[in-house]
């Protein structure tokens, strides 16, 4: 696999995939949080990493549920701009990561138990309800400049994609 393709994220991806891994995302969180098992916010902040710089290519969370998971599902793709995706990624690997750095590297259990509580809250949002916050603040950017129409023209206008009524059954 070259180079271009392996660090490349998927524009457009399948809403139905990343709502299926923000659910194995919430699974996690939750062994973290409320199992009191701080080892795993590795496997966490790796996930995170590897779909910010891959998309699915390099997680393994991401490839079970492109490749074994949604396959096996009775609905349709549906599809929405990568752009926003990925910043959602980022922005849950800023937070796994800072939660590694808290636990593995200062002993502060407690802030990194605070920072996967947040990602708990945003990936439940987006497994459960469909509204994916980093999408949410990504549009937002743009409406203020600070993400220039050019990343991603599609992603500005963001009421098409908060509701859940897309994901029809295959016929």
């Amino acid at each position: 696999m070259s180079r271009s393709t392996l660090f490349e994220f998927p524009d457009p991806v399948n809403e139905v995939s990343a709502r299926l891994v923000a659910g194995g995302v919430v699974a996690m969180s939750l062994v973290i949080v409320a199992a009191r098992q701080p080892w795993v916010i590795a496997p966490l902040a790796f996930g995170f990493v590897a779909r910010v710089t891959t998309g699915p290519t390099l997680s393994p969370l991401g490839q079970f549920v492109t490749r074994v998971v949604t396959p096996r599902l009775a609905v349709r793709p549906r599809l929405v701009p990568g752009p926003p995706k990925r910043f959602a990624q980022g922005i849950g690997a800023t937070l796994s990561v800072g939660a590694a750095i808290a636990h593995f590297g200062f002993g502060a259990t407690g802030i990194a138990t605070a920072l996967v509580a947040l990602v708990l809250i945003a990936a439940s949002l987006e497994a459960f309800v469909g509204i994916c916050l980093g999408c949410v603040a990504f549009a937002w950017m743009m409406r203020l400049g600070l993400v220039p129409a050019s990343v991603c023209a599609r992603c500005a206008d963001i009421s098409g994609r908060l509701s859940v009524t897309d994901v029809a059954p295959v016929r």
